[in-house]
């Protein structure tokens, strides 16, 4: 099974920066497991810390594949940092938002940053959650020597079905889009 930990991107601009949503529902399993009522303490169900990193992951690493139109495989190859400030509890949306900051034709690096938002209070401020680096590599090169199947098995359709669900183009034109909702 593959998970997905982004729900919705909201604001695209080609080569610089994606913006993402993901909705924290109770009903996630894993939210169950971390962390567990004790004998002295209730249940404190929150998102693991890994679990938005591969949230702020999957929204760079698509940033950056939409910057080459999808044409190769991008991987994550390495989390420079990543220093987290708050929890990510559930009934509240996370928004990721990545930019760009260097990209040629062995790969990309990225920054991000992650905030908590509390959709029954639209006019709060967003807390600060997380400040996250990552490398991405781009594997299909020719000059990589490695037999890698025709098909781009990192930006499966679920993916792609995130970018044109939110509007966005997939192609060679630029998609620069953002949505307003009254929380984001």
């Amino acid at each position: 099974m593959r998970w997905i930990w982004i729900d919705r991107i909201i604001e695209l601009q080609h080569g610089r920066r994606c913006v993402a949503i993901k909705n924290i529902s109770l009903a996630e399993e894993v939210l169950h497991d971390h962390f567990p009522a004790g004998e002295d303490h209730p249940p404190l169900p929150v998102l693991p810390n890994p679990l938005i990193l591969e949230g702020m992951a999957q929204t760079a690493g698509i940033l950056v594949g939409h910057a080459n139109d999808f044409r190769e495989k991008v991987i994550l190859a390495k989390v420079g940092r990543a220093t987290f400030t708050d929890a990510a509890w559930p009934g509240y949306v996370l928004r990721f938002t990545a930019e760009i900051v260097r990209m040629d034709s062995a790969g990309a690096s990225t920054t991000g940053t992650v905030h908590r938002l509390d959709p029954a209070r639209p006019g709060d401020r967003p807390a600060a959650l997380a400040e996250i680096e990552i490398l991405f590599s781009h594997i299909d090169q020719a000059r990589a020597g490695l037999d890698l199947p025709e098909h781009n098995f990192v930006f499966t359709r679920d993916f792609l079905d995130l970018v044109s669900q939110g509007g966005m183009r997939l192609g060679a034109a630029p998609a620069q889009k953002r949505f307003q909702e009254p929380f984001l």
